[in-house]
């Protein structure tokens, strides 16, 4: 293959590998204001601490505890959603939405803050949970890392896909988001599936802490701004409220950093979140995957 090809391709599979995480985290962002129209801004900051529930759990367990490490950072990251669903979120639920976006803010201020507090300000090593090995394909560099990191955010995807369409938990997800209060008259426990959708999309957001971690080899506490946000952006672009959505806007907003770092200059790689949002909102301002719908009123 030709060299201009090999990079074409190399920048190809990064993007894909990065814009899987994206993906995972964007899907929280669309879960929770599919469910009840909120925009969760803590939501950066879950993936952080599910980051650093691996960075302990792996300095317990042994470096190579990556399965454990993956799991308990999801039920810790999940307990976490659910706890600040009910103690920030659920008694603002029928405040004005200024309010409720307030306050993720001051809980996204509290997470980091806290983190820095038990951790200190500085970059941690990660351990090297998985040993990499690279692999060359007609001169393209796929190392067992990206593989795995990439086949995660797949399984878990499509996991949640399962969840959210085949299961009674699913369904009584989506009667939720179509309309709570006829869902509630169908003895829908609406609180409890609130819960659950904060559980789920944080659950995702703790995978893609550990998955960022075992990549990039660092974590500090304040990982989760930017992502945090190229991720809300990745979800606006798919649709704000669609879960394939989410996971298009992810790889989206992957591949095209990608081909910016690689073709034009690193400095604009945080850019490019932003101008590919303006250009999708001027094109389809629902995104590509939502439609119109008319507000209640």
């Amino acid at each position: 293959m030709s060299e201009a090809l090999v990079n074409f391709l190399q920048q190809l599979v990064n993007g894909l590998q990065l814009g899987s995480i994206y993906a995972l985290i964007a899907l929280g962002y669309t879960m929770v204001y599919g469910i009840i129209r909120l925009i969760n801004f803590a939501h950066g900051d879950v993936y952080m601490v599910g980051a650093f529930i691996g960075f302990f759990v792996a300095g317990w367990l042994g470096e190579a505890a990556i399965i454990p490490a993956l799991l308990l950072a999801m039920i810790g990251a999940a307990l976490l959603g659910v706890t600040i669903e009910r103690l920030a979120y659920r008694p603002l639920r029928s405040a004005p939405r200024l309010a409720a976006l307030t306050t993720a803010i001051g809980i996204s201020l509290l997470l980091e803050n806290l983190v820095r507090l038990y951790v200190g300000p500085n970059f941690l090593a990660y351990p090297e949970m998985i040993k990499r090995v690279n692999h060359y394909f007609g001169g393209v560099l796929i190392s067992n890392v990206y593989m795995i990191v990439f086949g995660t955010a797949i399984v878990l995807m499509a996991g949640l896909q399962y969840i959210v369409v085949k299961t009674k938990a699913g369904k009584a997800m989506r009667a939720v988001a179509f309309d709570k209060d006829a869902a509630r008259l169908m003895g829908i426990n609406v609180d409890g599936i609130i819960s659950l959708t904060f559980a789920l999309g944080s659950a995702l957001a703790a995978a893609a802490g550990i998955l960022v971690g075992i990549t990039y080899g660092r974590i500090d506490p304040y990982m989760g701004i930017i992502p945090g946000l190229k991720a809300f952006v990745a979800a606006v672009i798919g649709g704000i409220g669609s879960i394939p959505g989410a996971m298009v806007g992810g790889l989206v907003m992957g591949i095209a950093e990608q081909m910016v770092v690689g073709y034009i200059s690193s400095s604009l790689r945080d850019a490019v979140a932003f101008f590919l949002l303006i250009i999708i909102l001027l094109i389809k301002p629902t995104g590509l995957f939502a439609e119109f719908t008319q507000e209640k009123v």
